[in-house]
């Protein structure tokens, strides 16, 4: 770890933490100078390529999960924890799976199970979008299938 204040090589750690969220927060000292700085270190996840329907491959981006959930569950009183703790499952379970490549009809299948647990309106929604309804009979069968449970 090169020290920002005078660009010497060398570094000792002071103390180690690990902080709420995971990250591991270290104190470190100069050699040169002296000078004491914090670095915040995380994991580096392998997290898979995603296959489109057009047969694209992109790097998975959480941001797009996020955005996803987010917007289904807009005007909806779900904590956002719930929706924070939804996301992690689903990483989660794409990294267990350890696979190199995931179709995106996968992950919103996923999407969906989560929805279902944590707003049922929300996954209406999704769903409604995710697999393109073409009338009100296909909503009436999820209604009636989520009544059904």
């Amino acid at each position: 770890m090169h020290c920002p204040f005078c660009e010497a090589p060398d570094t000792r750690v002071v103390d180690t933490r690990l902080t709420a969220d995971g990250k591991v927060r270290r104190r470190r000292e100069c050699v040169r100078c002296r000078e004491r700085f914090t670095t915040y270190e995380t994991a580096e996840l392998n997290l898979p390529r995603v296959v489109k329907r057009d047969g694209r491959r992109e790097p998975f981006d959480e941001n797009k999960l996020r955005a996803g959930l987010s917007r289904a569950l807009e005007k909806r009183p779900v904590e956002s924890a719930r929706v924070d703790a939804a996301v992690q499952r689903i990483v989660t379970g794409l990294m267990r799976r350890g696979e190199r490549e995931v179709p995106s009809r996968e992950i919103g299948e996923m999407v969906m199970a989560e929805l279902k647990g944590l707003d049922r309106v929300a996954y209406v929604r999704f769903a409604s979008v995710y697999r393109s309804f073409e009338d009100v009979a296909e909503f009436r069968r999820v209604i009636d299938g989520l009544e059904r449970e």
